[in-house]
């Protein structure tokens, strides 16, 4: 049984997709075990106590160097045994120590089809204003693992969500969680648990 820890930020719609799944028994070998927030009132955290999880808060403005909180952040993971670690809106950066600490073990959800409308500055509501302004007919998720390039990382699973007349970014950012990323982050956290990815340079080859 893989240990997973859970990196939030925000109100946690991700870490309640993987929670509900988890429930569902729809990921096997594998169990949340811990949710770390970098924001002490994230509702994140009330999710966690809701599903009995225990969380720590680790925030990246009590370190007066960023070395020293990439360093504390790797430390409280480690301390978790942490065999999957799995970003859900987690708004700090990674940095270098944490990313190669956990080589092929980070997991994040980018609610956009990569490589399209991602990289440096692309998060929340963003994606999907470009998207829109874009004119793009199809969107989507993406779930991939982290290296050190914003979103670079190879990809695990994607799905598609269709564009509609009159989408406005709050519209089309309900869709693409509910269609896309509640699906298939909690899937690509048990293809893990199961160790059915097999990475192959910057790509992945998915075992059923």
């Amino acid at each position: 049984m893989k240990n997973i820890v859970v990196l939030v930020s925000g109100g946690g719609t991700n870490l309640q997709a993987l929670l509900d799944a988890q429930d569902r028994g729809e990921i096997t070998n594998g169990r949340i075990t811990c949710v770390i927030s970098s924001n002490p009132k994230a509702y994140a955290l009330t999710r966690a106590d809701n599903h009995g999880v225990p969380h720590e808060v680790i925030r990246r403005r009590d370190f007066t160097e960023f070395e020293a909180y990439d360093s504390a952040l790797t430390d409280l993971v480690r301390s978790k045994n942490a065999d999957l670690v799995v970003l859900a809106g987690f708004m700090t950066i990674l940095g270098s120590q944490f990313i190669k600490s956990f080589e092929n073990r980070i997991i994040n959800i980018h609610p956009a089809l990569i490589p399209s409308f991602c990289g440096e500055g692309y998060y929340g509501l963003r994606v999907h204003e470009e998207a829109l302004k874009r004119g793009v007919k199809v969107t989507g998720a993406t779930a991939h693992f982290v290296n050190e390039v914003c979103d670079g990382g190879p990809i695990i699973l994607q799905k598609a969500v269709e564009i509609k007349n009159g989408d406005t970014p709050e519209t089309l950012q309900k869709r693409v969680m509910e269609q896309a990323e509640w699906k298939i982050l909690p899937k690509a956290v048990d293809l893990f648990c199961n160790d059915k990815i097999k990475i192959i340079g910057s790509t992945t080859e998915i075992t059923e």
